[in-house]
């Protein structure tokens, strides 16, 4: 597994200077337009401006995390963002990523700064209405991560406790859901980002961190656990804006041609996930 653990030194520093609450990291800013700017973009545009640019996430271990060593995109979602580049312009260099949270990763799409997001965006009823979704390229649950000394063993443990969860992920809507079929009750915290969730756990400003499994899997520590129960299949697509289907049919060609490669396979291998 690459670099796994290496997330925790930067962890205060990504909090403090608010990378992840912004509309993106500050290396990565720009005042240039994506081809997404237009109407419309084609996979032609896209190779006649020799760069795509991709919202990712830079908070999540193994899944999309700035490298405050190295200050480079790392995750899966980088790895199959610089194949998509690849595809389309030749080169794995050619694409620009720009950082994004569950709150900003539509707007940016919306207002042209990125021609696509591959940002653990979940696919739902109600954001096909606004957006394209590719074929599932990667299935999670939502699950808890809370505190050892707690000994919470089951979701039901956690009745009347306060849940913490990202500004405008879906996991609130799915938690609501959840605790009324079993009979349970939370409250929530809505806080930016990962890191200031696990920061909250930490200091006991809430009972557990709320979010898909496989994101928790990267915040684990000697101190903390992630409980056996989960709920709510998560599946995670590529995003494009509504009007660009033929790029949304090009990119579900490229997702079901290396689910059947096994390059997929081999990128989760690369970053201890599984599917």
């Amino acid at each position: 597994m690459k670099k796994q653990n290496k997330w925790l030194a930067g962890l205060s520093l990504l909090v403090l200077a608010g990378i992840i609450v912004g509309c993106g990291s500050g290396n990565n800013d720009s005042t240039s337009k994506s081809a997404s700017s237009n109407k419309t973009v084609t996979v032609e545009q896209l190779k006649k401006a020799g760069k795509i640019k991709v919202g990712v996430k830079e908070d999540i271990p193994n899944f999309g995390y700035m490298n405050p060593d190295t200050n480079k995109n790392e995750g899966m979602e980088p790895d199959i963002a610089r194949l998509i580049a690849k595809e389309i312009t030749g080169s794995e260099e050619n694409v620009e990523f720009v950082g994004v949270t569950a709150k900003t990763r539509g707007p940016l799409l919306d207002n042209g700064e990125l021609d696509m997001v591959i940002a653990t965006f979940t696919i739902t009823d109600e954001r096909k209405k606004t957006y394209n979704f590719t074929t599932p390229y990667y299935t999670d649950e939502i699950g808890f991560l809370v505190r050892k000394e707690d000994n919470f063993s089951s979701m039901k443990d956690l009745d009347g406790k306060t849940i913490g969860v990202a500004q405008s992920a879906t996991t609130k809507e799915n938690l609501e859901k959840k605790a009324q079929e079993e009979g349970i009750k939370f409250t929530y915290q809505e806080l930016g980002s990962y890191p200031e969730l696990k920061t909250a756990l930490t200091s006991k400003r809430i009972d557990a961190f709320s979010v898909d499994k496989s994101i928790l899997s990267g915040y684990v520590d000697g101190k903390t656990e992630i409980l056996k129960d989960g709920f709510s299949p998560q599946e995670y697509g590529i995003t494009t804006k509504k009007a660009n289907t033929e790029l949304n049919d090009y990119l579900n060609g490229l997702i079901e041609k290396w689910e059947k490669d096994g390059t997929l396979e081999k990128i989760y291998q690369d970053w201890g996930l599984k599917n």
